[in-house]
Order: structure tokens, then C-alpha cells, then sequence
């Protein structure tokens, strides 16, 4: 399944910022946010910010619901992680005085009319099985990364530039791992919403490490992942999700392919017991 979706439709974004801008400061229930302490953003900028606070909350909500459903790595984690980079981006909205576009706590509902489709589709293709639901993180991912890429490349404000590259490692990280899981199931990746060449590239490439926070990661009930799950800034996630891929197999044998990826050889994968233990 190919799903064409750029989800920072800027345009329609902006004439909606731009029709309501004397309420642009107004809460839910019209309520006043706090005095912004930065310099003001532009329609667009804040456009943007308002979006990837939903995207983020979409990926929150769909991994969720995996969870409940299927129960297997990696959801519960990376959902964790879903849920700190919406924080990163509300405190970011605290900053410029803006007001959530909609309830953070209402799942599955979305004041963007294309948000609250795509979490449909995303839903019913995720109930079909673990793989699909596997893909489905997968894509969230990809699109993820695109749309961050064009929220970095279209704003001068640093601080925002720092927000979005933080983000946009914490969405490569779940990528690696969503990937690793689905070949793990004897499936060969291809790439749904970027270049191939794309994700080749970060799937080839080491779990990164960054951020300003420290990791913590105490051990989780999933084996493979951690606790304190914030793929951008937590170490304790970048090291389960490499054990997580780690168990893709090891041991002695010959082949060509990816290091991460493609390849054949012998070897013994481990057990998730043994895997827990590492």
C-alpha cells in the first residue's frame, strides 16, 4: 500500500491562522495562555508548530492503540516518546503564547480535517495484522521526517530549527526500530513515502544519540526497549532499540548486504529471554 500524504499543508494552514487571527491566542474555552517570552512568529511559523503538535499527537495515539491491540514490541516505548515530543512543542507554544489547536487528551481526535482521516486509514490498516501495524509505524515515521525537514527549511527562527532537528532524530530512531521489527518478520523493507535511498541511508546509520536531557532508562516489562522512552533525547532508548535490532540474529556466516539490512549468513538468533538478559 502507497500512501502519498505531505502533511504541513501549509497553505490551507495559513488561511485558517490568518482568517482567525484576533482569537489566535484564545484557548479552548477562551481562555488566555500565558504572556509569550520569545519574539512573535509568523503565520506560517506558527502554523507549522501547531501541526507537528497534532502530527506528534497522531503518532502518540495510533501507536496506543497498536499497543492495546497487539501487544508486542515496539509501540508501548515509542508511543512514550511520541508523548515527549509533543511536550517539547507545547512548551514551545507556551513560549509564543499559543493555545493547543486541540484537547492533547481527546485520542484519536484532531481539529485538522486531513489528520483526522489519515488517523482513520492508519487505524483500519494497522488492525489487519502486527506486520501491517509494524508498517504503519513505519510510514508515520517517513512522513514524519519529511515534514520535519520542511518545518526546519522553512523558518529562520533557531529556536524553532532546534526544536524540529531534536525531533527529527527522535524520528529516525523509531524508524531504525519499526524497520528492524519488520524484517525480524522475514519482510524486506521498502520504503513508503520517502526515497528509497532515503531511508536506506538512515537505516544504514547507527542509533543516534542527543538531546540535553539524560537517559535514564530503567528496564521495561517489553524486552528490548526501555522505560523512559524519548527517542530523541533519552540513551536508554537508543540502546534498546539497538538490542532490539541486535536480534535480527548473530553469529558466524558470510554474505553480502546492508550491515543493518540485507544480507545471509548462519547464526543463532536469541531468544527474547536471552535478549532481556543483555
Amino acid at each position: 500500500m502507497t500512501l502519498q500524504y505531505r502533511l504541513i499543508p501549509v497553505a490551507i494552514a495559513m488561511s485558517a491562522i490568518l482568517s482567525a487571527a484576533p482569537a489566535l491566542g484564545a484557548g479552548p474555552n477562551g481562555r488566555q495562555p500565558v504572556q509569550p517570552v520569545l519574539g512573535e512568529l509568523d503565520a506560517g511559523e506558527a502554523a507549522t508548530l501547531f501541526f507537528m503538535r497534532e502530527e506528534e499527537r497522531l503518532a502518540r495515539d495510533v501507536y496506543l492503540n497498536m499497543d492495546a491491540l497487539w501487544q508486542l514490541l515496539p509501540f508501548e516505548n515509542i508511543a512514550a516518546s511520541e508523548q515527549k515530543h509533543m511536550d517539547a512543542i507545547k512548551g514551545a507554544m507556551d513560549k509564543y503564547g499559543l493555545a493547543d489547536p486541540s484537547d492533547p487528551e481527546a485520542l484519536g481526535v484532531y481539529a485538522d480535517g486531513a489528520l483526522q482521516q489519515l488517523y482513520t486509514d492508519l487505524i483500519d490498516r494497522g488492525e489487519g495484522s502486527y506486520l501491517a501495524a509494524l508498517q504503519v509505524g513505519a510510514l508515520i515515521e517517513e512522513v514524519d521526517i519529511e515534514d520535519l525537514e520542511v518545518a526546519i527549511a522553512g523558518t529562520d527562527n533557531a529556536d524553532l530549527q532546534t526544536i524540529y532537528d531534536n525531533l527529527l532524530r527522535g524520528s529516525r530512531n523509531p524508524l531504525r526500530a519499526f524497520v528492524a521489527e519488520i524484517e525480524r518478520q522475514g519482510v524486506v523493507y521498502s520504503a513508503q513515502h520517502l526515497t528509497q535511498e532515503a531511508v536506506d541511508v538512515i537505516i544504514d546509520t547507527p542509533m543516534e544519540r542527543g538531546g540535553n536531557a539524560g537517559g535514564k532508562g530503567s528496564g521495561s516489562k517489553r524486552v528490548g526497549m526501555t522505560e523512559d522512552a524519548d527517542s530523541a533525547d533519552q540513551a536508554g532508548l537508543t540502546s534498546g532499540l539497538e538490542r532490539l535490532i541486535a536480534r535480527n540474529g548473530n553469529g558466524s556466516g558470510s554474505g553480502s548486504g546492508s550491515k543493518s539490512r540485507k544480507g545471509s549468513g548462519s547464526g543463532d538468533c536469541k531468544a527474547l529471554d536471552e535478549a532481556a538478559r543483555a
